[in-house]
């Protein structure tokens, strides 16, 4: 007897499996799913609340986690402790963000190195990717208590610009959350699909999205060619949104109140009540021409007129970066024929304005520019589970594709549901000084470590020029052409160095294979992800107590007495951290070590420039 699912929340047939699109978004994040019924995309909200939660994340002193609305109550009250824009943070190095690092109210780790970044919360350090998986964890939840049905497969959507690394921490931020991630969208790219552009297979359109949020601007032209989506360019501020309109409203009530920034900076209250009532104020003034309210026995108001002449800079800003786009994508302002309007902060009419004077046409903002993009990903979501037939879908990847690093990790390449042909490189590293030969280890699956997935080839890059460890740049490209071949190439590019191989990455396999490595990556996705963690931990934390040991047999004669004790005891705790198995007090000794030699690391640094300065007039 066939047993059918009924939602008894609504009556209606649940389908056999649900596949759900999210929005990971800067500020807020959402779900959403193709209604069984009616066949069109909706956002999941519980009854009366927004379908908006949050990307907020706020540790208490036991380490409980809330997320969401719950969550952003502590980002005045106990800054420290509460993660908010963790996707700015996802793929990047210190380096990468450290001339924002003032932006961020927690502990971001520096520790000087491209390693990736890494957030302090009292004793544990956190990545990105583990940060995120708290906030698709918590729409998981959501989207499961609202369908009254298990939720194991997602399409995730992230900005047109996030490089491989960034892709690939969004992946594996959803295995942690025990979601499939069968695949990652762009963000302009699902907008499109939310107001059925590219759905007609015969189609051929340029578009622009214009995608203002709450702390971030990007801005895309795309290419439509039946049902392909080229992003011809992209463009943006990852630090404007709809923030910095809140913000110039703050100001000018400080001027006219005679606040400064310090007494602001003090009290919090003061802080915190100024910013919820300017957001009020911004919202109101998109259908009223004045606002008026109560505060403290004060009258805060501000009139349309005002308003939109404190963000014209603002607004400029974002059109400059539309100058830059449309440059860039070589395509004339009168070919792009659509501007869609992404992003809660596009409702103000001077922003829809501005816009649809610079690109001479009106926009569309029909859809709820909140959700359309997780619209377009739930639109995805049905074309993968096989439910929208008018759609042409590509030819895929059935596993992931990637090579072995150091201490027997998978790093993948292409991901598994990549569309083919495909291709992609990364550089890479030698680990140790005069390293001649480089291994080149092919593997086919989802795990985290190569000893459980697939050994697919393997060859050695030789005649490596010797030169210092992390000098040569490696660059390993995967090619899967039309017929599904795999073509691996290792260049040495500083020597130019190359070799090449052919494999047919899924011979052999049966669905049945690749359905049981599938499942295995999503039970084993917890246990992966912790030991990958150790591993990278132990990795980071030999180098640097080789870096430090090749420091100080250089430099001695800048290191004191005590310095060089303190040090040796650090780097002796460190390789004691080092026999156990726990990535918070590996971190925290790393952190400890980098503390001790920052100061003669600096003091080498500037003797090494006034050494090179000597003797030049400057």
């Amino acid at each position: 007897m066939a047993k059918i699912a009924i939602n008894i929340a609504t009556g209606s047939l649940q389908q056999a499996e649900m596949i759900v699109g999210i929005d990971l978004g800067t500020t807020n994040s959402l779900v959403a799913i193709i209604h069984p019924e009616t066949k069109k995309p909706i956002a999941l909200k519980e009854h009366n609340s927004s379908s908006l939660v949050p990307s907020v994340i706020h540790f208490d002193e036991l380490g409980n986690i809330t997320v969401g609305e719950e969550a952003k109550k502590f980002l005045e009250t106990d800054p420290a402790n509460t993660i908010f824009s963790a996707k700015r943070l996802m793929g990047k190095s210190y380096n990468d963000i450290k001339q924002n690092a003032n932006f961020f109210t927690y502990k971001v780790i520096d520790d000087d190195t491209e390693s990736l970044v890494k957030v302090q919360v009292g004793s544990k350090f956190y990545s990105p990717i583990e940060l995120s998986s708290f906030i698709l964890k918590e729409l998981k939840a959501r989207a499961e208590h609202i369908l009254k049905t298990p939720v194991t497969k997602a399409v995730i959507t992230v900005p047109a610009y996030f490089n491989d690394a960034q892709r690939q921490a969004t992946r594996d931020a959803g295995k942690l959350a025990g979601l499939d991630v069968l695949r990652i969208v762009n963000e302009p790219t699902a907008a499109s699909l939310a107001y059925g552009l590219g759905l007609a297979a015969d189609e051929e359109k340029t578009i622009a999205v214009y995608d203002l949020g709450g702390g971030t601007f990007d801005i895309s032209i795309l290419k439509i060619t039946n049902g392909i989506f080229e992003v011809l360019s992209t463009n943006g501020d990852t630090y404007l949104g709809g923030d910095d309109f809140d913000r110039v409203i703050v100001e000018h009530w400080m001027t006219e109140f005679g606040i400064t920034e310090d007494e602001l900076h003090l009290n919090k209250e003061l802080s915190q009540g100024l910013r919820l009532r300017a957001e009020e104020a911004k919202k109101y003034l998109s259908s009223n021409e004045s606002f008026s309210v109560d505060f403290n026995g004060d009258n805060l108001s501000i009139t349309k007129e005002k308003f939109e002449s404190l963000i014209q800079s603002l607004i400029d800003k974002t059109l400059q970066c539309c100058v830059n786009a449309v440059k860039d994508s070589k395509v004339a302002i009168s070919e792009i024929e659509t501007v869609v309007m992404v992003g809660g902060s596009t409702r103000i009419p001077a922003v829809k304005k501005a816009v649809s004077d610079f690109f001479n046409q009106p926009v569309h903002d029909e859809v709820n520019p909140d959700e359309v993009v997780a619209l377009g990903a739930a639109i995805q979501a049905d074309i993968l589970a096989g439910n929208n037939k008018d759609f042409l879908l590509l030819d895929i990847t059935p596993l992931s594709l990637g090579i072995e690093t150091m201490g027997g990790l998978m790093d993948v390449l292409i991901p598994r549901n990549s569309k083919i042909p495909t291709k992609v490189g990364r550089q890479y590293t030698t680990q140790k000084d005069g390293q001649g030969s480089m291994r080149i280890s092919v593997f086919q699956g989802e795990r985290d470590l190569v000893k459980d997935n697939r050994r697919l080839a393997e060859f050695n890059l030789t005649s490596i020029p010797g030169m210092p460890a992390g000098f040569p740049k490696v660059e390993v490209s995967f090619l899967i052409n039309a017929d599904g071949i795999l073509v691996i190439k290792a260049k040495e590019l500083r020597s130019g160095v190359e070799q090449s191989i052919e494999v047919k990455p899924q011979y052999g396999l049966t669905d049945e294979d690749v359905e049981k490595m599938l499942l295995e990556s999503i039970t084993h996705a917890k246990d992966d992800i912790a030991i990958r963690a150790i591993v990278e931990a132990k990795t980071e934390g030999e180098q640097i107590l080789e870096t430090t040991e090749k420091f100080l047999t250089k430099n001695s004669h800048i290191v004191s007495q005590p310095e060089m004790i303190a040090t040796a005891q650090a780097m002796q705790n460190l390789q004691l951290a080092l026999t156990m198995d726990d990535k918070d007090l590996i971190h925290s000794k790393i952190e400890e070590l980098n503390e001790i030699t920052r100061p003669f690391a600096e003091r080498a640094m500037d003797a090494a420039v006034s050494g090179a300065l000597k003797g030049k007039t400057v």
